[in-house]
């Protein structure tokens, strides 16, 4: 059931990491984030790690 990208391996546009940070200031977690982005939960949290920005965990 999982979801495929057909951005496969495309470089962060600085749209794309504005709306990240935004994003990621809101605390939503780390799916809806992914969803937003049209990207893979992966390459979210590993841009995420590399602009040092703490994403919100589901409980």
């Amino acid at each position: 059931m999982s979801e495929r990208f057909e951005r496969h391996k495309q470089a962060w546009t600085s749209d794309e990491v504005q709306k990240l940070h935004t994003l990621a200031k809101k605390a939503m977690p780390l799916k809806s984030i992914a969803k937003a982005l049209t990207r893979s939960e992966e390459s979210v949290k590993a841009r995420a790690k590399l602009d040092g920005l703490n994403i919100a965990k589901l409980r």
